[in-house]
């Protein structure tokens, strides 16, 4: 159903802690201001496919949705069960299960978020598959928003943190600027695991051709990934909402979306 190597990766545990700090909380808080944007009102019923431990499935069930879990790593299922056990709102559901395959009926609900899936899916086809297994489980006129890493995610942190100066870094990156396709030989973490990186025009026809109508893409965090000091930075009110003020108004540029770690991209059924 997944990758060994991909498997591995997760099964450190290490991705529910990711976006509490630096560049990660700044992803996290960018898209919760994404989903805030979009969402239907509670109690509408969303399906957060490749949701992990429940970063976002959770707090959006104790905000009045009724929100189903699938990912397909074990260790992130029972996590987020467990964590569920003990919420004030409970998730209806939690199962391991595969994005371009899901074990639910049609249609069944009013927002899909696919926050991982994507990134992990190489071959076009099955990123189409898992688009077009989100369009069957909506209702006509439900909302999905898809995440991707940017074709040059890899350089500008190989620049940043300093690792294309080794040889075996440059080589990854440049594949990744060649097809999209990261492989990591080293099995190193700090460098990933197996994955795909959109170039931002790749996106929308992918999208269209699952059978959903694209509405916009959105850089989740800008430039702003960049800076190495992002915690004492967001950790100030005044200015973190003039950063956030800023990569508003950048999110949407096409000149600079693909700067961007991440992008979302809002389609409908």
């Amino acid at each position: 159903m997944i990758a060994s190597e991909i498997l591995n990766y997760y099964g450190q545990g290490t991705e529910e802690s990711r976006l509490r700090t630096s560049l990660g909380r700044l992803e996290r808080i960018r898209t919760c201001e994404i989903i805030d944007r979009y969402f239907p009102p509670a109690p509408s019923r969303v399906l957060d496919v490749g949701g992990g431990t429940g970063v976002y499935a959770l707090p959006l069930a104790d905000r009045g949705y009724r929100v189903h879990l699938v990912d397909p790593v074990p260790l992130h299922v029972e996590r987020a069960r467990a964590l569920s056990r003990t919420s004030r709102a409970p998730l209806v559901g939690a199962d391991v299960g595969d994005a371009r395959q899901l074990d639910l009926p049609d249609p069944a609900f009013d927002v899909v978020l696919l926050f991982g899936p994507l990134y992990h899916l190489t071959d076009r086809g099955d990123r189409v598959a898992a688009l077009a297994e989100a369009r069957r489980v909506l209702v006509p006129g439900g909302l999905v928003l898809s995440a991707y890493i940017s074709r040059f995610a890899s350089a500008y942190d190989g620049i940043q943190e300093g690792a294309l100066r080794d040889a075996t870094f440059a080589a990854i990156v440049d594949r990744d600027l060649t097809d999209g396709i990261h492989q990591n030989p080293t099995n190193r973490p700090e460098w990933f695991t197996t994955a795909y990186f959109h170039r931002p025009e790749e996106i929308r026809p992918e999208i269209e051709e699952a059978g959903l109508r694209f509405d916009t893409l959105i850089a989740v965090e800008g430039p702003a990934w960049m800076n190495q000091d992002l915690d004492t930075w967001l950790d100030d009110d005044v200015a973190r909402e003039r950063l956030l003020h800023v990569l508003r108004r950048l999110e949407a540029e096409p000149s600079t979306v693909g700067a961007s770690a991440h992008m979302v991209a809002v389609a409908y059924r």
